[in-house]
């Protein structure tokens, strides 16, 4: 099975809601002809403005309607990079899914929180993984830092993720690790691995670790196809998950 995958990169206007938001839609519809579009975190207020409560999506409402819209309008699969969620009295960090029916079907706080950023002095960390199935193939979600834990991408292909999307407003001064921990990632859960940056350098990553596509730095949609058969072959040829030996103190 292949699958056409969009990554809508751009840099937010920070604190500009209306702005970002039709900045979003105007490079959705650029990107209507995939069957999976990604978005970067935050993207609808930038990384991130102060007081963030301010800049809160209730329950994700606003967000939840206009990924819907777009989704059911261009028929496209849409994981809408995330965006700041007030709910319950939190703050959360979430990225909210919409299918190609304008259904919403995933959302996902943000697990690990960057303290270099403090960002754990405003968001409620999430408690949970998600996957959710697109198009019949299982998808896991993370989010920027999140990349940083093997364990916690580890447990999302454990629950049966052959494709890990995971948006970010990751810095380029930090640009090598990331480029190792992606392919690093792809390679030992044997799972392609799509990231959405929004400052840039974005990529879409196969099972052996190679890069298939990459963007540039500035606003741009980075598409590429993938091979859900070339993971059966990674696997057929070497299955690490199956040799796991868990049998040691």
């Amino acid at each position: 099975m292949k699958m056409k995958i969009s990554i809508v990169q751009f840099k937010s206007t920070l604190g500009e809601v209306k702005e970002n938001f039709s900045t979003a839609a105007k490079l959705i519809e650029a990107a209507k002809n995939s069957d999976v579009i990604l978005l970067p975190e935050l993207w609808s207020t930038g990384y991130y403005p102060t007081p963030v409560e301010n800049f809160a999506d209730v329950d994700g409402e606003r967000t939840i309607e206009f990924l819907c819209a777009a989704a059911k309008k261009f028929s496209v699969n849409i994981i809408g990079g995330s965006v700041v969620v007030e709910s319950g009295g939190k703050i959360f960090n979430r990225c909210l899914v919409a299918n190609r029916r304008g259904e919403p079907v995933a959302a996902y706080d943000k697990t690990h929180l960057f303290s270099f950023a403090q960002e754990d002095k405003v968001f409620t960390a999430g408690d949970k993984i998600s996957t959710v199935e697109l198009d019949g193939v299982k998808c896991g979600l993370a989010i920027c830092y999140d990349l940083r834990f093997p364990e916690f991408i580890r447990k999302i292909t454990l629950a049966g993720a052959e494709i890990i999307f995971i948006p970010a407003a990751w810095s380029l001064k930090r640009l090598t690790p990331r480029q190792i921990l992606t392919k690093a990632r792809a390679i030992e859960n044997q799972v392609f691995l799509v990231f959405a940056n929004s400052s840039g350098k974005s990529e879409l990553v196969n099972p052996r670790g190679e890069v298939i596509a990459e963007s540039e730095r500035g606003e741009e949609i980075l598409t590429a196809e993938i091979d859900l058969n070339e993971r059966e072959e990674v696997i057929a040829s070497m299955n690490l998950l199956a040799d796991r030996n868990l049998n040691t103190d």
